[in-house]
């Protein structure tokens, strides 16, 4: 399964590859009912990041390792977690000298299991939400909103 988001941001690309590496922005580009345990500081190729996403009641704890990091963004690959495979590739593509395009693109593969197959789904499914929140956050966190 695919997903794939993109937003331009007014912000040079310097800037917006800046606040993509610094752990509390990850914090603030997601929503309850998802909560990190802990995320380095600043985030670098190799790291991992470690969460839980609150399903209703059921936790399904999570955790990714930042692969590669470059000027123009990183990819993250789930190690363990809901689903039986996960990558996310984050672009940053300057769109002029003020501007900046982020792409998000998602590779994933549900478990097989009677559990998290669906619930894997709901997540799929969910992105949308998550992506317009996180474009959102984003424009506000790069005009210096909390």
């Amino acid at each position: 399964m695919r997903y794939r988001h993109v937003f331009r941001v007014e912000a040079p690309l310097p800037a917006v590859v800046a606040l993509h590496t610094q752990p509390s922005t990850l914090k603030s580009l997601t929503p309850l009912p998802i909560r990190f345990h802990s995320a380095p500081e600043p985030v670098r190729e190799g790291d991992e990041v470690a969460m839980t996403v609150w399903l209703g009641p059921i936790p399904a704890r999570w955790t990714l390792r930042v692969e590669t990091m470059g000027p123009f963004g990183f990819v993250d690959r789930q190690i363990s977690g809901p689903f039986r495979r996960w990558t996310h590739r984050h672009t940053f593509m300057a769109a002029g000298v003020a501007a900046t395009d982020i792409v998000d693109e998602i590779e994933l593969a549900l478990r097989p299991h009677v559990l998290w197959a669906p619930l894997g789904l709901l997540m799929f499914l969910g992105l949308p939400l998550l992506f317009a929140f996180r474009a959102w956050k984003t424009r506000i966190l790069l005009r210096g909103g909390a």
